[in-house]
């Protein structure tokens, strides 16, 4: 006779974040950050947003749009995902939000994941992604959106990490040179163009910005594995919530 397991199917199947094990202990985390950037223009008094979205206890940020002099970038940082749908909705549909003119197509939402070899998992899901997007050194930031072309799934995982690795070393250099730092989301299924990640780099200056993102032009990655990339935002501090 065959045994019928007594596992659903939720238990059997382990979508949790996991990071490297720590003296012999498994990491693992069932917490993740949902990042959103809304972009709106017709913004003539950005000084005017400042205090509804202080008063809204919001983890965000304040841009002022490089490419449209009119233009503003929210950027919100929570663990519930509800809180795009209710309390930001509720803020965008108020004074003086509700004069803002929104632009769909430069809406960005990602979440943090782990890729398994991270040694502090909670760190690096939860609060270096604040103390990148909030840092006050931080004044400018780059966002955009790619996705990698199918061929690249297929590769073997020893190859692919060599891929991966050769493109993260560059982003680790100019981190270590306090040049740019990154914000590393996941935007499967949460994208309506299919995009698959949502990149953040944010730095005291712009310049470096615009170079990470021109030296990684040359690794395979980009040039061989990436089909789209953007569009891209950017955009100056106007305001950030303090880091708590």
């Amino acid at each position: 006779m065959h045994e019928h397991s007594t596992q659903t199917p939720q238990a059997s199947l382990d979508i949790r974040e996991h990071g490297s094990p720590q003296q012999g202990a498994a990491q693992t985390s069932e917490r993740r950050l949902y990042v959103q950037l809304q972009v709106f223009t017709n913004c003539k008094n950005p000084s005017a947003l400042i205090e509804p979205l202080k008063a809204s206890e919001l983890a965000s940020v304040i841009y002022a749009d490089a490419n449209d002099p009119f233009g503003i970038g929210i950027l919100c940082l929570t663990e519930d995902p509800g809180v795009f749908t209710n309390t930001l909705r509720e803020l965008f549909l108020s004074k003086p939000f509700e004069s803002l003119v929104h632009k769909p197509d430069m809406t960005m939402l990602g979440r943090t994941y782990s890729m398994g070899r991270e040694a502090d998992l909670e760190d690096w899901l939860l609060k270096k992604p604040m103390r990148n997007a909030l840092n006050p050194e931080h004044e400018w930031a780059i966002w955009y959106p790619l996705r990698r072309k199918p061929e690249f799934e297929l590769l073997p995982k020893e190859e692919q990490g060599k891929i991966l690795y050769e493109h993260a070393k560059i982003g680790m250099a100019y981190g270590q040179a306090n040049y740019a730092h990154d914000i590393r989301l996941a935007c499967h299924g949460l994208d309506k163009h299919d995009n698959e990640f949502v990149l953040g780099l944010v730095g005291s200056e712009l310049y470096p910005l615009s170079r990470v993102v021109q030296d990684m032009r040359k690794t395979q990655q980009t040039a061989k594995y990436i089909q789209s990339l953007g569009p891209f935002f950017i955009g100056k501090v106007l305001w950030q919530c303090p880091l708590s």
